[in-house]
């Protein structure tokens, strides 16, 4: 597959799916070319909406963040490709209106440090920031 946009591509709904993706804790520094092809088909191709995009992101990084410190460490994410099963996931069950909001929210409390809002705390030796440190 050709890693050029077509014409008429949304180049800026494109870009703001991998920006979301590259701003999550644990994710890599630069999107790799399979990155933005699997961006773009979601968008396109698929024809997913952005917010569940970004809710599917949300969700699963939750999960890792919060997941018990006495089990073993996740490597880091390394592929776009990791969140497909949290957006089939989400295609199957749709979340409430106001999910992404209360996602964002959450998210932001936990990597913020306040941990006293979140439900557990991350685990140990898990980056909990999103930028800073990588």
């Amino acid at each position: 597959m050709n890693a050029t946009l077509p014409p008429g591509a949304p180049t800026d709904e494109i870009s703001a799916v991998v920006s979301l993706y590259l701003g999550l804790p644990e994710t890599p520094l630069r999107a790799s070319p399979q990155d933005r092809r699997l961006a773009r088909q979601l968008l396109r191709d698929r024809g997913l909406p952005l917010p569940m995009i970004e809710s599917a992101f949300l969700l699963a990084s939750l999960r890792r963040l919060i997941r018990p410190a006495d089990l073993p460490p996740l490597s880091p994410i390394r592929s776009l490709a990791y969140f497909l099963p949290v957006i089939e996931e989400l295609l199957a069950n749709p979340a409430p209106d106001n999910y992404l909001e209360y996602l964002r929210l959450k998210l932001r409390r936990l990597t913020s440090g306040n941990s006293a809002s979140a439900d557990q705390t991350p685990a140990a030796g898990q980056k909990n920031t999103f930028s800073d440190g990588r």
